[in-house]
C-alpha cells in the first residue's frame, strides 16, 4: 500500500521537479511510463470534449494486456468476483438447482442444508413469483433467475411456489445463506476392486469433498483408483499440489514454478496421502488444463500412474491477481510451471489470443482427435520420466494411452437436439408428471441403471422433440434449411441467387437434408437413448446420477478398467 502511495505522489509532484531530478526519475519509471502519464494530461487539458478519464484509462490497461500472454487481463471488481466464485466453493442465495420448463422456474432440487431445503421447498414445485411480480410465462432467462435469487447473506426474497396436489400458491421469505460449489461430481465404484472420482474443478473445498468420496470407496474395498480430469480447466495451485500429494511419496517433486522476476519455488511430498500404492489412472482431454495438466505431469513423471485420454490443453502460466485502487483486480501471469521432469507444458501463444484460442479447431482440422500419431507438441526436446520414459512439453500433457473421439453416432439430427436443449427439457418434463410414482418404481439409482430402459419413452421423446421444433425427419426445420442454404452459397460461390438453377439446387438441397435426418436418428440412437437415461438420473441423483450412466459407454473409462485388470502396467513400466 506504501509503495502505491508512492508511486501516486511522484505523478502529483511531476509539474514541480527541475530537470536533474526529472532525469532521474525517468530513469526509474522509464520513458514509456512518462509519456502515458503525459498524453493523459495533455488529453485532460486539450481535448475538444469532456473525457471520462476512468473509463479512459481501463481501456488503456485492457489494451496493455492484450499484447501480454492469453491468460494475463484486467477485470472489474465483479467479473473478478464472479470468476472467483466457483473456486471459493460458495456463494450467496437461495439453495435451489433450477430449470426452466415451459417458460417456468422449476425446481430440480433444494440443495442440502441450503436456505430453502430447511424451509420445506421440494424439487418439482414451480417458482411463479419473485417478491410481488409474477415471473412464469413471462421469458425468464437463467440470468434472470440467478439476478433476481442471488443476493447478499442475510437478506431476504419472498417467492410464490406452485406445488402439484395444492391449489394455492405457497408463500416463503427465503433469507439468503452461502451455498455451497461441489467440484466432486461423482464417487462411486467402477468395479468391485476399482474406484472412480470426477473433479469438476481445483476449488477450495475440493479436498475436502475428495477425501469424503475416498473413504466411502475404501470402505467398500478399493484397490484401485480412476481420477477422471476430463474437462477440468483448472483452478488453485496449491489444491492441485494437496491432489498430488495423495499419490506421491515423501519428497518427490510435485511441480516447481519460476519467472523472470519470480525465483524458482519447489512443492514436494510429504509421503502423507492415502493412494501411494495401487493401480493409478488419470483420464484428460483437451479440456484438462493448468491445475489438471500439474496433476497428471506429476503422475506421469514418477511413473505413479497411466494417463488415459487425448492430449490436455497447454496451460503452463501462473497467474496472480494484483488489486487496483478502484478494487479492480490485474490478474498477470508471474511465472511458468515445470514438472518434476523439467518440462513446461504450456503451448504457444506468440500469434496472439484470437490464434491461441483456435487450437481445439487446429486439432480436429489436423486429425489429433482421432489419431495419435497427429500429435505435435510445440517443444521436441525429450525428457525423461522416473523409469526413463521420454515425455515432452510445449504442448499439453500427451496421454500414456491414446483414446479417440468417437465420432460414429454423430448425425445433424443428434447436433440439433443437444443445441435446442431437448434432453434436459424432456428429462425434467418427463419426471415432473408424476415425481412420486417415478420415485416408487426407482426408489434408488442402482435400480433405476439396472431397469430404465429408454426405448420405453422413446415415442413420448419423439414427440417433446418435435414440439421444441426438432423434426425426426427435418422437414420443415428451419435450422436445417438455413444450413443448406448456405452450403448452396459455398458450392457455387459465383451463382446468381436469383436464378433459377440456383433456387432448383436449394430444392434439392433440402430434399436430401431431410434424407439424412431420417437417417440421423437410426444413426444415432444409441447415444439418444443413452442421454435420455442419464439426463433423467442426473434431474432425480444429481450429477453422480449423470456419471454413472454416461460412463458405462465410455471408452475412457472401458480403457482405464482394461488396463487395471490387465498387464498393462508391467508392459509400459507403472508403478503397480
Amino acid at each position: 500500500m506504501q509503495k502505491h502511495l508512492f508511486i501516486t505522489l511522484g505523478f502529483l509532484l511531476f509539474i514541480s521537479l527541475n530537470s536533474s531530478t526529472l532525469q532521474a526519475q525517468r530513469s526509474i519509471y522509464g520513458e514509456a511510463k512518462l509519456k502515458f502519464d503525459d498524453v493523459l494530461e495533455m488529453i485532460d487539458r486539450s481535448y475538444v470534449d469532456t473525457v471520462n478519464q476512468d473509463k479512459l484509462i481501463q481501456e488503456a490497461v485492457i489494451g496493455m494486456t492484450k499484447d501480454l500472454d492469453p491468460h494475463s487481463e484486467y477485470m472489474t471488481a465483479k467479473e473478478f468476483k464472479e470468476m472467483n466464485e466457483p473456486l471459493k466453493g460458495n456463494f450467496d442465495g437461495i439453495g435451489v438447482q433450477f430449470n426452466i420448463l415451459k417458460d417456468t422456474i422449476v425446481v430440480i432440487s433444494a440443495i442440502s442444508g441450503g436456505p430453502s431445503e430447511k424451509l420445506g421447498i421440494l424439487a418439482g414445485d414451480k417458482i411463479v413469483k419473485i417478491e410481488d411480480t409474477v415471473v412464469a410465462g413471462k421469458g425468464i432467462t437463467n440470468n434472470d433467475v440467478i439476478k433476481k435469487l442471488r443476493g447478499v447473506k442475510g437478506t431476504k426474497v419472498r417467492v410464490g411456489i406452485k406445488r402439484r396436489g395444492k391449489p394455492e400458491l405457497i408463500d416463503y421469505t427465503i433469507v439468503r445463506d452461502k451455498i455451497p460449489i461441489y467440484s466432486v461430481d461423482a464417487s462411486y465404484m467402477l468395479t468391485p476392486d476399482i474406484g472412480y472420482i470426477k473433479i469438476n474443478r481445483f476449488a477450495q473445498a475440493t479436498m475436502q469433498e475428495f477425501h469424503e468420496g475416498l473413504e466411502k470407496l475404501q470402505k467398500k474395498g478399493m484397490k484401485h483408483f480412476v481420477l477422471d480430469l476430463r474437462q477440468n480447466s483448472g483452478g488453485y495451485l496449491n489444491t492441485a499440489n494437496d491432489l498430488s500429494n495423495e499419490f506421491l511419496k515423501a519428497g518427490d517433486t510435485i511441480v516447481y514454478t519460476q519467472g523472470i522476476n519470480s525465483p524458482k519455488k519447489g512443492f514436494k511430498a510429504d509421503g502423507k496421502g492415502k493412494l501411494k500404492s495401487g493401480k493409478l489412472v488419470v483420464l484428460i482431454d483437451e479440456g484438462s488444463a493448468s491445475a489438471s495438466e500439474i496433476v497428471s505431469g506429476a503422475i506421469q513423471d514418477w511413473d505413479r500412474g497411466l494417463i488415459i485420454g487425448r492430449r490436455s490443453f497447454g496451460k503452463g502460466l501462473v497467474q496472480n491477481p494484483f488489486n487496483l485502487r478502484d478494487g479492480s483486480v490485474l490478474k498477470l501471469t508471474t511465472a511458468r510451471y515445470y514438472t518434476p521432469s523439467g518440462r513446461c507444458i504450456q503451448r504457444s501463444y506468440q500469434e496472439g489470443k484470437e490464434d491461441y484460442y483456435q487450437e481445439r479447431s487446429r486439432r480436429s482440422k489436423s486429425g489429433e482427435f482421432f489419431n495419435k500419431d497427429s500429435i505435435h507438441p510445440n517443444d521436441t526436446v525429450k525428457y525423461f520420466t522416473a523409469r526413463k520414459r521420454v515425455v515432452y512439453g510445449g504442448g499439453g500433457i500427451t496421454p500414456d494411452i491414446f483414446v479417440p473421439v468417437d465420432t460414429s453416432q454423430n448425425s445433424a439430427y443428434l447436433t440439433n437436439l443437444f443445441s435446442n436443449g431437448v434432453f434436459n427439457q424432456f428429462a425434467l418434463d418427463y419426471i415432473e408428471k408424476d415425481r412420486a410414482g417415478f420415485a416408487a418404481k426407482y426408489p434408488d439409482l442402482e435400480t433405476y441403471i439396472a431397469t430404465f430402459d429408454a426405448d420405453m419413452v422413446m415415442v413420448e421423446f419423439l414427440a417433446f422433440a418435435e414440439k421444441e421444433g426438432v423434426k425426426k425427419g427435418g422437414g420443415g426445420d428451419a435450422k436445417a434449411d438455413s444450413a443448406w442454404a448456405k452450403k448452396v452459397k459455398i458450392t457455387f460461390p459465383g451463382m446468381d441467387v436469383k436464378s433459377q438453377q440456383y433456387k432448383d439446387f436449394q430444392e434439392y438441397a433440402k430434399k436430401e437434408v431431410i434424407k439424412e435426418y431420417a437417417k440421423g436418428f437410426e444413426k444415432s440412437k444409441e447415444t439418444i437413448k443413452e442421454q435420455i437415461k442419464a439426463r433423467i438420473a442426473n434431474n432425480q441423483w444429481s450429477s453422480e446420477g449423470f456419471y454413472r450412466v454416461i460412463n458405462s459407454g465410455s471408452d475412457e473409462v472401458k480403457e482405464a478398467i482394461k488396463a487395471i485388470h490387465g498387464r498393462t502396467f508391467k508392459e509400459m513400466k507403472i508403478q503397480e
